[in-house]
């Protein structure tokens, strides 16, 4: 496993911009390809933005941790989203119905769905007091 590197940022979605050129400094490190690179992106994208939006109460705005690492065999991606809001478990609630139309569906719940979907490992866990949220995507 290589070093680990981390971002502590506020978590605003103004800083979206700020997360994804962290990741993509990273990826670039190790010569993802563009279709591996767009679909990291979509689901940090969705991951981070959705911290931002519901973690914390509006007047008690806190901060999120990103850290990026790579393991070798196979040559895999890991990346670990930290942070001390509401406890929340993503991975906890069912997968939509993607054969009902948009109108026939409930909101909510179908960027986890795409972000379980396009990675090879999602998992989640509550660690002193924290939600962690890690996602893999093979290389």
């Amino acid at each position: 496993m290589t070093e680990r590197t981390t971002l502590n940022i506020p978590a605003s979605i103004e800083n979206l911009d700020s997360v994804l050129e962290f990741v993509d400094a990273r990826l670039e490190e190790e010569n993802c390809s563009l279709k591996e690179l767009m679909t990291l992106n979509v689901a940090v994208e969705e991951i981070f933005v959705n911290i931002a939006s519901y973690a914390y109460k509006s007047e008690e705005k806190g901060d999120a941790q990103i850290s990026v690492w790579f393991e070798e065999d196979p040559k895999t991606v890991s990346i670990e989203f930290r942070d001390s809001g509401v406890y929340f478990d993503p991975l906890a609630k069912d997968d939509p119905d993607v054969t009902l139309s948009a109108a026939e569906r409930q909101i909510g719940g179908l960027g986890i769905f795409m972000v379980k979907k396009s990675m090879d490992d999602v998992q989640y866990k509550r660690e002193n007091d924290q939600n962690i949220l890690t996602i893999r995507k093979k290389l």
